[in-house]
């Protein structure tokens, strides 16, 4: 291993250092030029055979390392009040809010703490939507597995759940002779059985549900798709959902049964003492003996505050391109097109749609040193409109309604770590979740489930709500009940968003739920105000309004999603 790791590292011209520590954990220190540099080498030498993973302190020359200074704010902290509780999940991503549904269902006490005031507001909120049918996740990871079975158990979440799952599938068409060579090889070996003795066939023969299509059979199923292909290939399984709608389901669910989330909440310092944890953030100190790691990109540096460090995520930025709903039906399941190389690290992406029907373009997938990095670049746009009109090339650029980015928590290994600390008591990591993350929420949580329950005799609450409804969507309702519910609350009467047909009774909800939407983009989220092409434009003020007068503050204090995002500086009349 040592002898690998020499010799990738001579291929640089840098002096890189570097030790291995007993458990396999290779770490690395030194500076080169360019980041991209810092993430080459780092993916080389997690690649060697008998590494358990890489700390990458490596710095480069094209970025300032920018660095945190807490220590008044921890000093504050701790002269606040202490919380105590089981467990403590330190991340509101749909594999937190996985993880708190899961615990929800014993009588433990469980908080979850998440430093934005909205969950589901990093990678979550800027993923497509896509429940991936696990053939594109390397055979022999961890991704790979849970994947599978987590594609597998949305079924059932969604029938508990009370949040719309589309299994549309997916579809990939090829248009060149060596692709349809290919992938007629692929139809063979998942026929015959023989995909199980070669190892780059063998997540495939594990995935169900793969038809391979005609050229005919393809323009039946999609006749908007761009020229003749020559065939193609449909992954039956393939599931569309809305993420923040699915870590809503999560979240209201866990409440039900009584588990905790503090929004807001920013962990600053962990201190460990036996097996007591003291968390402490900037809204006071959790004492717990279990501390779950969900912290998306920010999963090393919780690691590093109990000295756990074993693993470095680096961001991998993500842009998508969503587009007006009148192209609803134009193409029915998400498509993408076979080409030569792409990126290693990336499904390739094309054209894919939400369950409302809004086209999804894209994602990209660059490295960016700045894990707050959401920007999006001209370059990125140029790819995403490539890639969607690889598909199709009828629907134009001016179709485009809204553009954003959300960034990958990768690690080196490009797989998920999902374990018990071998150093801590009571720290378990739920980290390198990247996509398919979405897809395998359910087999995550489950996984986090197990682990702790090694360790724990757990006892199922006798109260323990299993199912969970959502709130109605006023335009899907017929109109005897539409006319119910406005006597009801007149409310519900009055259309705030007219693009998308959003009442302010359902806005009330929104801002009145069980996580309350504080914010214009909370709300956008949870009720669908602003989400139609004017994107706000008629709807935004109006929305504003309502926050500050239900949260009884000024105007001005009313953001767009969060501290520092003030929508009005002041009052000017």
């Amino acid at each position: 291993m040592m002898k690998k790791v020499k010799e990738i590292l001579s291929t640089y011209d840098y002096e890189i250092d570097f030790y291995i520590r007993e458990d396999k954990v290779v770490f690395l220190k030194g500076e080169v030029n360019k980041w991209q540099e810092v993430v080459d080498i780092g993916h080389k030498v997690a690649a060697v055979k008998g590494v358990r993973n890489i700390v990458n302190d490596i710095t480069s020359k094209d970025i300032t390392v920018k660095t945190e200074d807490n220590k008044k704010q921890i000093q504050e902290a701790l002269k606040g009040n202490v919380t105590e509780c089981d467990v403590l999940i330190i991340g509101g991503g749909v594999s937190g809010c996985a993880i708190a549904h899961a615990f929800g269902k014993y009588d433990l006490k469980t908080i979850v703490v998440e430093k934005n005031s909205d969950i589901g507001t990093e990678a979550t909120k800027a993923n497509n939507g896509n429940i991936h049918p696990g053939l594109l996740a390397k055979y022999g990871t961890l991704k790979a597995k849970l994947n599978l079975k987590g594609n597998k158990m949305y079924t059932d979440w969604a029938k508990d759940l009370d949040f719309e799952l589309q299994r549309p599938g997916s579809l990939v068409v090829f248009y060149e002779e060596k692709h349809k060579k290919q992938f007629d090889a692929m139809r063979l070996l998942k026929r015959t059985g023989l995909g199980y003795f070669i190892k780059p066939a063998k997540q495939m023969m594990r995935t169900p549900g793969l038809k391979w299509l005609t050229a005919k059979e393809v323009k039946e199923m999609e006749p908007n798709i761009k020229g003749e292909p020559l065939g193609g290939f449909w992954m039956t399984t393939m599931g569309i959902v809305e993420p923040f709608e699915v870590v809503y389901a999560l979240s209201e669910n866990a409440i039900d049964n009584g588990v905790e989330f503090k929004m807001n909440t920013k962990v600053l310092a962990i201190q460990t003492e036996g097996n007591i944890h003291r968390v402490i953030t900037n809204s006071g100190i959790y004492k717990t003996k279990t501390i779950i790691n969900a912290a998306g990109v920010y999963a090393d540096k919780i690691a590093e505050m109990v000295n756990d460090k074993f693993y470095t995520i680096h961001a991998r930025r993500g842009a998508i391109a969503i587009l007006d709903k009148s192209r609803k039906g134009f193409i029915n399941r998400p498509t993408g097109v076979v080409k030569s190389g792409g990126n290693k690290n990336s499904k390739g992406g094309g054209a894919s749609l939400t369950p409302e029907g809004n086209f999804l373009w894209g994602p990209t997938a660059k490295e960016v040193y700045d894990r707050e990095d959401k920007s999006v670049e001209a370059a990125d746009m140029e790819y995403i409109l490539a890639l969607g009109q690889s598909v199709t090339d009828e629907v134009k650029k001016n179709e485009i309604i809204q553009f954003f980015a959300g960034i990958r928590a990768a690690d080196y290994r490009e797989d998920f770590i999902i374990e018990k600390s071998r150093t801590v008591n009571g720290f378990i990591h739920v980290a390198g979740i990247q996509s398919p993350g979405l897809a395998a929420a359910p087999a995550i949580a489950e996984m986090v489930e197990k682990i702790y329950k090694k360790d724990h005799k757990l006892k199922v609450k006798e109260n323990y709500i299993k199912t969970r409804k959502r709130t109605p969507i006023f335009r899907e309702l017929s109109h005897e009940v539409q006319d119910k519910l406005i006597q009801q609350n007149p409310k519900y009467g009055r259309i705030i968003c007219r693009c998308e047909m959003i009442t302010e009774g359902e806005i009330l909800d929104a801002i009145h739920a069980p996580i309350p939407a504080t914010s214009l983009d909370a709300v956008k989220r949870r009720s669908r105000a602003g989400m139609g092409r004017c994107q706000s434009g008629f709807c935004g003020p109006k929305v504003l309004e309502i926050i500050a007068r239900e949260l009884e503050i000024p105007l001005t204090e009313v953001t767009l999603k969060g501290k520092d995002t003030e929508i009005l500086e002041r009052e000017n009349r």
